[in-house]
């Protein structure tokens, strides 16, 4: 059993109170199986540091990997009680450490509170992001299992968007 915390959109706001160290990775990045089992053992010291470590796959949680505005992989975050400041450090065991246990985090620039995962911006990115998500699965579901040429689908969307406009301009 892994020592790291596997976050989700439904439990993500553990990392509003204490000390987190807070990965995104995906499965298929190359950057991200490199540092996996360091992000293993670095958890696995997590009580002796007094923090807790967590994962996010951004494959499976694209609301929340907008919520913290993801755009490089693998992404880490610290997390002191709802304080996030990106973790921009070499990725060894020892400077993960360090940034704990010599409370190099301090000195680091938190993230704006308009753009704190916990604002009411970000989370309307994350609603965005699910969003985008729904509408790939309707595309999906539409050129995949249905066997509607892609243009089509295409147009479907474009109608579906000038409805809504139409309707919300009215």
């Amino acid at each position: 059993r892994s020592p790291v915390r596997v976050l989700c959109g439904s439990n993500w706001s553990l990392v509003l109170q204490g000390q987190w160290m807070l990965e995104f990775y995906a499965p298929w990045c190359p950057a991200c199986q490199q540092i996996e089992e360091t992000w293993e053992s670095f958890a696995r010291e997590s009580q002796r540091l007094g923090i807790t470590v967590g994962k996010v796959d951004v494959t499976q949680e694209p609301g929340l990997s907008g919520r913290f505005f993801v755009t490089t992989l693998p992404t880490i975050y610290h997390a002191n009680d709802g304080v996030f400041r990106r973790y921009r450090g070499s990725r060894t065991l020892e400077d993960l450490q360090g940034y704990i246990l010599e409370r190099k985090w301090e000195a680091v620039e938190p993230v704006a509170g308009w753009k704190s995962p916990s604002s009411i911006m970000m989370h309307g990115m994350a609603g965005l992001f699910h969003l985008s998500g729904w509408i790939r699965q309707i595309h999906n579901y539409l050129t995949g299992t249905l066997g509607v040429h892609v243009w089509v689908s295409y147009a479907i969307f474009i109608v579906a968007t000038l409805m809504i406009g139409l309707f919300l301009g009215l």
